[in-house]
């Protein structure tokens, strides 16, 4: 079964930055990464990289920063009460964190911690760099109705209700 809009997509993966031989992260030693097609649930220069592919394909993928986070920003940091992040524990400088906000959960990085605050550069951790996937593909399945009328993949390393 090919990969095409409605179908459920499970891979494996590893990001690197382009030029570099080190992984910045990778599902290979966890679950698989669960997507529904066509819905914008992955970064779209991704999505149409595995358009049209099968379970068993390796695929490479570079991605310039605007085809993934965006270029890097300046000025985009931020004091926040502590008890607003999502992620708990000891804080350090250049810890990557997610924050709670009115639209929802951002991704930050801490540039500076204090007593009850912290400075975050709110880019997204990964804005600015030039980004290399592996992938291997998985499974591709139909997505079921509920699926599909809710735009994103239920079940093991989808979203549960």
């Amino acid at each position: 079964m090919k990969i095409e809009k409605n179908k459920v997509v499970c891979f494996h993966y590893t990001l690197r930055r382009q030029g570099s031989g080190d992984a910045i992260e990778t599902s290979d030693t966890g679950e698989p990464v669960v997507y529904l097609h066509g819905n914008d649930n992955i970064l779209p220069a991704l999505e149409a990289a595995l358009e049209d592919k099968s379970p068993g394909d390796e695929v490479a993928v570079s991605l310039t920063a605007e085809q993934g986070y965006g270029a890097y920003r300046d000025g985009l940091s931020q004091r926040v009460p502590i008890k607003h992040l999502i992620t708990k524990g000891k804080l350090k400088p250049g810890m990557a964190v997610k924050v709670n906000t009115a639209d929802g959960p951002v991704d930050a990085r801490v540039v500076k911690v204090g007593r009850f605050n912290v400075d975050l550069d709110l880019n997204h951790p990964l804005a600015g760099m030039d980004l290399d996937f592996a992938i291997n593909v998985e499974s591709v399945r139909e997505a079921d109705a509920e699926e599909v009328r809710h735009g994103h993949a239920h079940g093991v390393g989808g979203h549960q209700h």
